[in-house]
């Protein structure tokens, strides 16, 4: 069986590549600052595109886009605005979730374009 993180590796290269068949722009993979990551970074039609990749196997207690709570949003945000402010990019953000659903047969790839805000608060 192989390990959760090597699971999650493999979700964000079939997502990578499901967003690139969709014409985005690949900036970066697993980018870091500090101690947040940003699952991919994208371009695509003028905007800066943040993708939380989301893999999940058979029958799972939680839906992929759920784990994807306030907190886990909040450090997503924070992350996003460092990479903007780092690569000095005057773009619309756009946040959304590629989730990748795996079984012993296949993987279906789910993109759900701007699926959360930034917060206000």
């Amino acid at each position: 069986m192989e390990k959760k993180t090597e699971i999650g590796r493999e979700g964000e290269r079939e997502a990578r590549a499901y967003l690139e068949k969709q014409g985005y722009r690949i900036l970066h993979t697993n980018w870091h600052w500090h101690h947040f990551e940003l699952d991919i970074v994208a371009e695509k039609d003028g905007w800066l595109v943040v993708v939380e990749v989301k893999t999940r196997g058979e029958d799972p207690l939680l839906a992929a886009e759920e784990a994807v709570d306030r907190k886990k949003i909040r450090r997503i945000v924070a992350a996003a605005d460092a990479y903007v402010r780092h690569y000095n990019i005057d773009s619309p953000v756009r946040f959304d979730i590629v989730t990748v659903a795996r079984d012993a047969t296949r993987s279906r790839v789910n993109h759900l374009e701007d699926a959360f805000m930034a917060p206000c608060d």
